[in-house]
């Protein structure tokens, strides 16, 4: 995976059809939240956008694929900041730096999208369409992460230890996150469970805290 300089600008017409598609999450995520997956059409989350059900589904297969790059954006922000990291910080060291500042909110990231992803994960135990998106959000980071993981310790993109590495630190997050999402507790709460989580995977390599 390169790193985030080193990828080609987005053209306007992917500029637009990226916000079109964040827009539109945002707009599903919220009516999710609020009546749940079986209240919520994929006609009600145009309808609340602004966009005409065809542009729904130019986009979007059903309404549960709606949310997935919400989902993702968090994900793909920490991959994006573990890329840009020196080689030189250790790797545990810039997992947890990235992963903090991936859930605290920043422009274009506000709180509430942290908030609406708990509310899609509260939803998840009786959606299947939701918990599969979920599942494949977290497939396509574990994949993004291996070779990102793989350059910070000097591990064969493709090997099992790098396999490993990133399907335990994607999973790290993934539990960590639900976990949070399971309790009424401060978005400040999320990035503390990644990193007991993290801390809890590295076990004994760790010195005493």
């Amino acid at each position: 995976m390169p790193a985030p300089d080193d990828r080609p600008p987005l053209s306007l017409t992917e500029r637009r059809k990226a916000a079109t598609q964040q827009e539109i999450a945002l707009a599903a995520a919220r009516l999710f939240a609020e009546n749940g997956a079986e209240g919520t059409t994929a006609e009600d989350v145009a309808r609340t956008c602004g966009v005409s059900l065809r542009t729904f589904y130019r986009y979007f297969r059903t309404k549960e694929d709606a949310v997935a790059p919400l989902l993702a954006e968090g994900s793909r922000h920490w991959i994006a900041l573990l890329a840009a990291t020196d080689p030189a910080v250790p790797p545990l060291t810039a997992l947890l730096d990235s992963a903090r500042a991936s859930l605290a909110p920043a422009p274009g990231r506000p709180a509430e999208s942290l908030a609406w992803t708990r509310g899609l994960l509260r939803a998840m135990p009786d959606d299947p369409a939701l918990r599969d998106v979920w599942h494949r959000v977290h497939h396509d980071a574990e994949a993004a992460l291996r070779p990102v993981l793989a350059r910070l310790t000097g591990l064969d993109a493709e090997g099992l230890d790098a396999r490993l590495l990133a399907a335990a630190a994607n999973t790290a997050m993934r539990v960590a996150v639900e976990t949070w999402a399971a309790r009424d507790t401060p978005p400040s709460d999320a990035a503390d469970l990644v990193e007991t989580a993290f801390r809890r995977l590295a076990g004994p390599l760790l010195p005493p805290a």
